[in-house]
């Protein structure tokens, strides 16, 4: 396991603190964005090399792109130095952390509820629990509805693969060295066998099953979503607690902002 944020240094000593030993990286993203406003100079170009550079596989790989960005900027270099290559780099990383770029649970939550945050405690409550039940059963249907050894969506990455496959060549050294010629160089997919490895695979007749993250099965799916989202039960049938229904909650002591507060019109599906 690891940690994955930004360089903020208070989360840096928090998660220390909290889980001891862990290793710390920097979000490719985070770095990026401050790359961008830093330094003004030849962000295209940067931009491809940048994330080509995170996701190289050998020292060969990324040793050759960072000559690239340090032709276009030397300032970049030195930035991303001095972060630490392994904060950042696949190939310095010291375990093998999660290469998807996908927002947090809590900004997703933030974004589709950014007018209902209006609604009072309890009608926010039934908005969002009903929002988690439609996500709920839409997944799950979607899950139920799949009929392929992987999700939908990475079975069509495999079919893809397995298409490109067909057209290279493979000579085996070893029952575990391959050589498959390619005349084109391609990304490779993470956690799926790429066109080279299902090349491979097929001329030793081996099944790609084995070879595929279980995070991408369609059980994996179906266990992710199986989880029912209970409904929130009428207020007369609340337990609460004695302390807690004699508190008295004060309003914010908050500084009202000058001017009269804009009011949005939402509709609670």
């Amino acid at each position: 396991m690891c940690v994955v944020s930004d360089q903020n240094k208070s989360i840096l000593k928090a998660t220390s603190i909290v889980y001891t030993g862990m290793p710390h990286y920097a979000s490719m993203w985070n770095i990026w964005t401050n790359i961008r406003s830093k330094f003004k100079k030849g962000h295209l170009k940067l931009s491809e090399l940048y994330f080509a550079t995170t996701r190289s596989y050998t020292l060969d790989e990324f040793n050759e792109r960072m000559l690239k960005i340090e032709e276009i900027d030397t300032r970049v270099k030195a930035y991303l130095y001095d972060i630490g290559y392994y904060r950042w780099s696949r190939v310095h990383a010291m375990v093998n952390r999660t290469w998807t770029l996908t927002s947090n649970i809590a900004e997703s939550l933030n974004a589709v509820t950014k007018y209902a945050r209006d609604l009072p405690i309890v009608e926010l409550l039934k908005y969002m629990m009903t929002l988690l039940e439609r996500w709920t059963n839409k997944k799950l249907l979607k899950a139920k509805g799949t009929f392929t050894y992987l999700g939908r969506k990475y079975n069509k990455e495999l079919e893809d693969n397995r298409t490109l496959s067909q057209k290279m060549r493979v000579r085996a050294s070893t029952d575990h060295i391959h050589t498959v010629i390619d005349g084109v160089k391609r990304f490779i997919l993470d956690e799926l066998p790429c066109a080279h490895a299902l090349a491979a695979l097929r001329h030793r007749n081996k099944s790609y099953e084995n070879y595929c993250s279980p995070y991408y099965m369609r059980e994996s799916l179906l266990h992710t979503y199986e989880i029912p989202v209970d409904s929130l039960p009428d207020e007369s049938k609340w337990n609460v607690p004695q302390h807690i229904a004699e508190e008295v909650v004060m309003p914010p002591t908050a500084k009202r902002q000058p001017g009269r507060p804009q009011k949005i019109k939402i509709q609670i599906i």
